[in-house]
């Protein structure tokens, strides 16, 4: 909200009055200021886990946040945004109230009274001392307002952006009535393996209701925590704010403080954006170089494609022969591949798509027997099958992906079936270098109670035969150097992935023809129909990764993960279906992410997920 003008020349506003400290404490809960009540509350913070936070009801004057809760439904404008990381409702620009027009107090009056006792310096000196965290700044104001509806979340963060020392979030939703457990939109908190790795399950909830605040002292790699859904049809109000470094001029300034906070602590994205996480990332983000006489074989295919087309002076975007694939071949691919992508005209027109966008979305692509079987297996464990959502409830030969902060959901990856239950378990598999072996990991299963595994892994042998990526070499024209197969699970109320780029491949760095590009397939087999809108989520989106290098750096950093799903920067906004496989060609300039699964959808999201990194052959390449 903006004053509006008050026409040329018209004279400003006198600037607001530091209100005096005993009204200043008049407006919050007397026991705020009992030193017993400050004792008792800094050791249940100093005893809190994961991590030290605490949280305080009835904070401040009951009459003054009915006020500012009225301001704020009748003054304020939201508007609902979404990125990889959220789906919130917030107000104005990034919901920062510090854009508002703080001289105009006719409009926001409340609203402007709890901001100036909020950061007071009497105020701010008892959270300075229950929460150990040093001085805080009373000039650098740093708060928004969000109001969470059904369906908004707020994905796993550690806060760490700029100078903030503590957080905090001011609680209001309907002050008449106490908002349960089960609306969702509790603040979650996690624990680390180690730091900037935090556990995939949270291990304290704080329910919120009407003028209570939760605060904890931002420490960078260890303070994650997240906004569980909303699941109903109720508001879910709060005001969320930040304590900063005291700032010059201010008690407690160290000069260089701020600078070296900054320089020293990595925000969530910038992990991310980085190699600090790899070693406990999983399953790993490698692909596996292909046998030399393997890529050999694909080589020299693509190579003799080449020559017939040049011989016949015909555009290279014209299809392969018929004759391309042998009678053998078409019979093994017709055992899980659709009669009509088999077929000279089939291959031609697929062909022809990818080459021009470099994208093909390929519908009905499992014939008919594989698909319906598929189908009615993962049907059935939808329906009957208890889904765990525990890490420590996942069972062989399913593992839960992590960390949080960048992924979750179950996978399978052909390696061993060991899960990461413990933080021991995740530890000694670190260095573990073994090679995926789908084939083994499926005469280890029990084929009766397995039966959904058994034909999901078989269905990934078969995409990783010699015979299909040599279909897939023809599809595209680019020959296959490696591959990485996964079988995933996204469960609803639960599972995402965030926007990342490609990492190239080492190995690959000097191969001739190399395109720096990765060729991905994503195999979509989810059961249920809703997904079109969006708004349960679950939808595969890729995006150009454009760089302001004008914006302000903390509001780059907040929206992490600023992902615009509508806007220009769109490339694929592919909802889950049955049956359809993507293939896209993709470099280090695109951002992918599978946005987080709604605990309204009517199931999990189900895909086998590929890569394979690629390069174009020639004549000169393959002398």
């Amino acid at each position: 909200m903006k004053r509006p003008s008050s026409g040329k020349g018209a004279e400003k506003p006198s600037k607001q009055q530091v209100m005096e400290v005993d009204k200043v404490k008049s407006l919050f809960n007397k026991k705020i200021w009992d030193s017993q009540f400050q004792d008792q509350l800094k050791q249940e913070i100093h005893d809190a886990k994961p991590y030290t936070w605490g949280n305080i009801r009835d904070l401040v004057d009951d009459e003054l946040l009915r006020n500012v809760r009225k301001e704020i439904e009748t003054e304020i404008h939201f508007t609902k945004k979404e990125t990889d990381i959220y789906k919130v409702n917030q107000s104005g620009d990034l919901a920062n109230l510090s854009g508002l027009d703080w001289d105009d107090l006719s409009r926001l009056p409340n609203l402007c009274k709890l901001r100036e006792i909020l950061y007071s310096e009497v105020y701010r000196d008892v959270i300075s001392y229950v929460t150990g965290a040093g001085k805080l700044s009373g000039a650098k104001m740093d708060m928004s307002i969000n109001t969470y509806t059904k369906g908004c979340h707020l994905l796993t963060h550690d806060d760490v952006i700029g100078s903030r020392r503590v957080s905090f979030i001011l609680y209001l939703p309907d002050p008449d009535k106490t908002w349960k457990e089960h609306y969702g939109g509790g603040l979650r908190l996690f624990p680390s393996i180690v730091a900037n790795v935090p556990h995939s399950d949270h291990t304290a909830k704080l329910v919120p209701q009407f003028n209570q605040i939760a605060f904890f002292q931002v420490q960078p790699g260890y303070s994650f925590h997240d906004v569980e859904e909303v699941r109903v049809n109720k508001h879910r109000l709060s005001i969320q704010g930040w304590y900063h470094i005291p700032q010059e001029g201010e008690p407690g300034y160290i000069p260089g403080e701020e600078e070296q906070w900054v320089k020293t602590n990595t925000s969530t994205l910038a992990q991310l954006e980085s190699n600090v996480l790899q070693d406990y990332e999983f399953p790993k983000d490698e692909r596996d170089i292909l046998p030399y006489h393997e890529v050999k074989h694909f080589e020299k295919i693509l190579a003799d494609h080449s020559d017939e087309k040049e011989k016949e002076n015909t555009p290279v975007s014209a299809v392969a022969d018929s004759n391309t694939l042998t009678d053998e071949e078409l019979r093994y691919l017709s055992e899980y591949i659709s009669e009509d992508y088999l077929t000279a005209s089939g291959i031609k027109s697929l062909q022809s798509k990818f080459l021009e966008k470099s994208f093909l979305q390929i519908d009905s692509f499992l014939n008919e027997k594989k698909s319906k079987l598929l189908k009615q297996l993962i049907r059935h464990d939808e329906l009957e099958e208890e889904c765990p959502y525990e890490a420590n409830k996942v069972e062989a030969p399913w593992k839960t992906a992590i960390p949080p902060h960048k992924w979750r959901y179950l996978y399978i990856d052909g390696k061993s079936p060991e899960n990461f239950r413990t933080e021991q378990d995740i530890l000694e598999r670190l260095n573990n270098e073994e090679l995926p072996n789908y084939t083994l990991l499926k005469q280890s299963l029990n084929k009766s109670k397995n039966n959904t595994e058994y034909e999901l892994i078989s269905l990934v042998e078969f995409l990783k035969s010699t015979i299909f990526k040599k279909y897939l070499a023809l599809l595209t024209l680019l020959c296959p150097l490696s591959e990485r197969m996964l079988i995933r699970r996204f469960r609803p109320g639960k599972d995402f992935t965030l926007a990342t780029q490609i990492n190239k491949n080492e190995l690959l760095k000097n191969i001739d023809g190399f395109v720096d590009a990765v060729l991905e397939g994503t195999l979509c087999l989810t059961p249920s129909a809703g997904w079109e809108s969006g708004e349960v989520g679950g939808y595969e989106l890729y995006m150009d990764n454009q760089n302001d290098e004008e914006a302000d750096k903390d509001i780059e950093d907040a929206a992490v993960y600023k992902t615009d799903d509508s806007g220009d920067s769109v490339l694929i906004n592919k909802p889950p279906s049955w049956n359809s496989l993507n293939l896209v060609l993709r470099d280090e300039s695109v951002l992918q992410f599978i946005k987080y699964v709604s605990w309204s959808a009517k199931s999990s999201r189900w895909d086998v997920s590929m890569q394979w990194d690629v390069k174009t052959v020639d004549d000169e390449n393959d002398e």
